[in-house]
C-alpha cells in the first residue's frame, strides 16, 4: 500500500474485492489505446481509411506476400473483419491476390501500385502524429515505452495464442 493508501499495482486486492479501477491493467491499456486512436482517426478518416484498413495497408507494405491467416496475426484483427476488408480492397484495387507459390491452394496479397500510392499518401500524415505525441510525452519515454510494451506482451502471452486474441 503507498503512503497514499492506494493499493500499489504490484499488489494483491483483498480477498473480498477487486483491485481499485486505476490498477485494471485491461482498461488502463484501453485508456491508452483511445487516447493514442483519438490522434489518429480523424486523419484515417480523411484518407477514407479505418484503422483496421490502415493496418492491413502497413502489413502488406512492410511484407508483401502474406496470407490471409498471417495479415489477420501481424494486423490483430479476426478473419472475418479481415476478409471484409480485403474483399473491399480488392474491389477498390488497392490489393491483388495470387496463388501461393509453395502451395497454389493458398492466396496471398500485396499492395497494388493504387494501394501502394494510397500508404505512401497516408504515411507522411502518421508519421507527423507519430512526431507530435513524441513531443508531447517526449521521445525517450515514448521509447521506454514501446520498450515495456513489447517486453510484456512476450513475457505475458498465453503459450500458441496469438496476443489480442485471449
Amino acid at each position: 500500500m503507498s503512503e497514499s493508501g492506494v493499493a500499489l499495482a504490484s499488489e494483491p486486492a483483498p480477498a473480498n474485492r477487486l483491485r481499485d479501477i486505476e490498477h485494471s491493467l485491461p482498461l488502463q491499456l484501453l485508456k491508452a489505446r483511445e487516447a493514442a486512436m483519438t490522434h489518429f482517426r480523424p486523419m484515417l478518416r480523411r484518407h477514407g481509411l479505418t484503422e483496421q484498413q490502415w493496418r492491413v495497408l502497413r502489413v502488406l507494405e512492410a511484407a508483401p506476400g502474406l496470407n490471409a491467416a498471417e495479415i489477420a496475426r501481424r494486423s490483430f484483427l479476426l478473419p472475418p473483419s479481415l476478409t471484409r476488408i480485403v474483399r473491399l480492397f480488392e474491389s477498390r484495387r488497392l490489393i491483388k491476390r495470387t496463388g501461393d507459390e509453395s502451395d497454389q491452394r493458398r492466396a496471398v496479397f500485396a499492395l497494388t501500385a493504387k494501394g501502394a500510392a494510397l500508404f505512401a499518401a497516408v504515411a507522411p500524415d502518421s508519421e507527423r502524429l507519430y512526431g507530435e505525441i513524441a513531443t508531447r510525452f517526449g521521445r525517450q519515454r515514448l521509447d521506454t515505452l514501446y520498450g515495456l510494451l513489447h517486453e510484456f506482451s512476450a513475457l505475458v502471452a498465453v503459450e500458441g495464442m496469438p496476443p489480442g486474441r485471449g
